[in-house]
């Protein structure tokens, strides 16, 4: 196989190449071509993710769509590159960064942007391979598609392509590319990368391209003394309270917060060490990199505000007055909470607001926390409860009995303020089935590695309906996680 791309054989894809991000120029990117794969085969793709991009279904089974989403071969009108940015990385300024296993093919007519994750390394790799493994693609691959089920903003996978070139990590694996697609891969990190540099042209090349094209009525705003630019920090900062207020009601741990994996969008970006929770343990650290915690699933909402101070202080130039600056960073300690305590009364069933609502759910975190009680399933238990009227199968997660039925009582006062029927129908919609277990994903791992995608391909089918009852798959896909699932590690090479 040659060293460089070949140029794709005239595509059926129904796809229109366009370049955005290109267009603000080389101080933001280098161009170059993908890596090359042999003997690349399919693992999967998403038809959902299809079909939001517009792409034709019959094309994305062909073999030029298999070059194409491997690296080997180019759409004609693509200008592959690798975007540069900074960041802090666990709290601490890591510098230049950028794009070290991402290569950007450009944006489609429909505004979506298509980068492969893992086509080889880039100037940005500083000393890596630009590769990613296959046990990480699929990681990637099915939590990015799981989390959109879930209707939390995300990027997505539109397909995984593997071959049998050896990578190494803690041991030799083999190759994989994801295809992912976002509107747009800007990071908070862009910005820290510009104004460290005292490159102010740029950073306001930046945020003006930001601005026209995702935060539009920042222009017009007549708050924050009418500042573009502290208006377009307040809209990221209530985007990402939005965010974080999911992952905290989901049970969501993402683990690797740093500045360079925020998006500029608020979306879920650059899965690596995530994890849902099982047991409901506030202090979990899911990253095995993460020695002190700093990503602990509790203290990812003061991560996040923590990030965008960095964001703020990198548009400090452009902003220029430090009281709108710190005004418009105040709208995620509003925004936050209220967003969370709304997903709670979702996930509990109040149609209805209430004084209490705030203390119901303190106290049932607490009674969750004090017992490690399983999180999803507690949820998915309480749901069917409130249908029918019998909490035993809740009870029985607890081993502090009293304190269930003492918060029970409670809860179930306020909830006779809602008819219980559209309750248990609210909570059966928000308290998902299935979740993205570390055990389930380790499964499909195993499976796959011995050329079995069979668990793959049921693990996304279910993931792609979560609050689907699918009855004949309890046992094994929805059940409590097994003993070993505890020594699973998953660390930032994941």
């Amino acid at each position: 196989m040659s060293s460089t791309p070949t140029p794709a054989a005239s595509p059926r894809s129904g796809l229109a190449w366009h370049n955005g991000f290109a267009a603000l120029g080389p101080a933001f990117f280098t161009e170059l071509v993908p890596t090359p794969l042999p003997a690349p085969h399919w693992v999967g793709s998403s038809a959902s993710a299809a079909e939001w991009l517009g792409v034709d279904r019959e094309w994305l089974a062909s073999d030029t769509a298999l070059q194409v989403f491997t690296g080997n071969a180019m759409p004609a009108d693509a200008r592959p590159l690798a975007s540069v940015y900074s960041g802090h990385q666990f709290g601490v300024w890591a510098g230049q960064l950028g794009d070290g296993r991402a290569i950007l093919l450009g944006e489609t007519d429909s505004g979506i942007e298509v980068q492969l994750k893992g086509a080889g390394r880039t100037p940005y790799s500083r000393m890596g391979d630009g590769r990613a493994v296959l046990r990480s693609s699929i990681r990637e691959f099915l939590c990015s598609e799981a989390m959109h089920a879930l209707d939390i903003p995300t990027t997505r996978a539109l397909c995984i392509t593997g071959s049998t070139a050896p990578v190494y990590r803690e041991e030799a694996e083999t190759a994989a590319v994801v295809t992912r697609l976002a509107p747009s891969f800007i990071r908070f990190g862009h910005f820290e990368h510009f104004a460290a540099r005292g490159q102010e042209a740029e950073l306001r090349q930046l945020a003006d391209y930001v601005i026209d094209r995702y935060y539009p009525d920042c222009r017009t705003t007549a708050a924050l003394g009418r500042n573009p630019y502290a208006a377009l920090l307040q809209a990221v900062s209530e985007r990402t309270a939005a965010l974080l207020a999911q992952w905290q009601a989901i049970g969501f741990c993402h683990g690797v917060m740093n500045t360079d994996n925020m998006s500029i969008l608020g979306l879920t970006i650059d899965y690596g060490p995530f994890q849902f929770l099982d047991g409901f343990v506030p202090g979990h650290v899911c990253n095995h990199s993460d020695t002190q915690g700093r990503y602990a699933f509790n203290r990812q909402p003061n991560v996040a505000y923590w990030n965008l101070f960095c964001l703020g202080q990198a548009l400090m130039p452009l902003i220029g007055d430090t009281e709108i600056a710190q005004a418009a960073l105040e709208s995620y300690r509003s925004v936050f909470p209220a967003q969370f305590l709304q997903r709670m009364r979702d996930k509990l069933g109040l149609r209805q607001s209430g004084d209490g609502d705030a203390a119901l759910v303190d106290a049932l975190l607490q009674l969750l926390a004090g017992d490690g009680v399983d999180y999803p399933i507690f949820w998915r238990r309480l749901s069917h409860a409130v249908a029918t009227g019998d909490y035993e199968t809740v009870r029985d997660l607890f081993v502090n009995r009293p304190g269930w039925d003492g918060w029970l009582l409670t809860y179930q006062e306020q909830l006779a303020q809602s008819d219980q029927g559209l309750a248990a129908d609210l909570m059966l919609k928000t308290n998902p089935k299935f979740v993205l277990r570390n055990h389930l994903g380790e499964q499909a791992i195993r499976a796959a590695r011995s050329g079995d995608f069979s668990v793959f391909a049921t693990l996304q089918t279910l993931l792609a309906h979560p609050f689907d009852e699918h009855a004949d798959q309890d046992a094994h896909w929805s059940g409590f996680p097994p003993d070993w699932a505890s020594t699973i590690e998953i660390s930032c090479s994941s």
